[in-house]
């Protein structure tokens, strides 16, 4: 894909985005809940429903949808290769990072999250909008390319066998009841073997907008728990939502991060996986 014509990073603060509305390169979409985006927005966003970022299976709620899934997601959110995408939610950057984790298996890059999402665009008093925008339809749409999608996903029987080998570090993002098999969300509880956890909110400022804390903050507290950034790590949640910001957050920090997006309710749904209930020894 071509490099972004936009001086935006992974993650941006809501004000960087201000000089670029109205760019027709640049496609905002919100995540939010639909009766917040009908309430307000940020000018020409448009609004995706989660239900086009996964596909259901019978032991899986969130995994990566097949080609002709992508193909819809690409036809909805009207792309060519030259747009830069702008994404935002009103939970904190979880469904957000989501789609940038979708658009990245599929090759594009071109991609920002604004840190806080409408939280931060009202903290900021920035404008909004109810209208709902219409753009018309790209010539060039994004072409799906799966060629690096190993660096992004990854699935079940080799998550398996590196867990198997302990050769992998893993991230249970869920929350502390979830990762010790206290509150089920499939048929079984617990945790995969060697997850260690740290859930995805604790990265969260509730008192500054849903903005992330400090970088430094976060990777001290991932250091503390044993994880080694210079070394992979794969990250899940229940159905891959709440590590799409665990997702971001390994990219921001130079973390070479792979998302397991079968998840809990694959691994838990499984009579044949091994699982840990209770707390893991560090």
């Amino acid at each position: 894909m071509t490099d972004s014509q936009f001086d935006l990073g992974l993650l941006i603060e809501a004000e960087q985005l201000v000089p670029y509305l109205g760019n027709d390169k640049l496609r905002i979409v919100d995540l939010s809940r639909s009766s917040v985006y009908e309430q307000l927005h940020i000018p020409h966003a448009i609004h995706l429903k989660p239900n086009l970022l996964v596909r259901q299976e019978e032991q899986a709620s969130g995994v990566l949808p097949d080609d002709e899934g992508l193909r819809n997601l690409i036809d909805f959110l009207n792309i060519s290769p030259e747009h830069h995408v702008v994404v935002y939610d009103d939970e904190g950057g979880a469904w957000a990072g989501r789609l940038i984790w979708n658009l990245h298996c599929i090759g594009f890059y071109n991609t920002s999250l604004i840190n806080g999402g409408i939280h931060a665009w009202l903290g900021a008093n920035l404008p909004t909008s109810s209208d709902i925008e219409r753009f018309e339809k790209v010539e060039h749409t994004v072409k799906i390319d799966k060629t690096h999608i190993d660096e992004y996903q990854i699935e079940y029987k080799n998550l398996l066998e590196k867990v198997n080998q302990n050769s992998v570090q893993v991230w249970d993002c869920r929350t502390h009841d979830e990762y010790i098999g206290q509150r089920l969300a499939a048929r079984r509880g617990g945790h995969i073997p060697s997850a260690r956890h740290f859930e995805w909110s604790t990265a969260l400022n509730r008192q500054n907008h849903l903005k992330l804390h400090s970088l430094e903050r976060t990777q001290q507290r991932l250091e503390q728990l044993g994880f080694q950034l210079d070394q992979p790590v794969v990250v899940y949640c229940q159905s891959h939502h709440r590590s799409g910001l665990a997702y971001i957050l390994g990219r921001l920090l130079g973390w070479k991060i792979q998302a397991y997006d079968g998840a809990w309710s694959e691994w838990g749904n499984r009579l044949d996986s091994p699982i840990i209930t209770g707390e893991s020894p560090s």
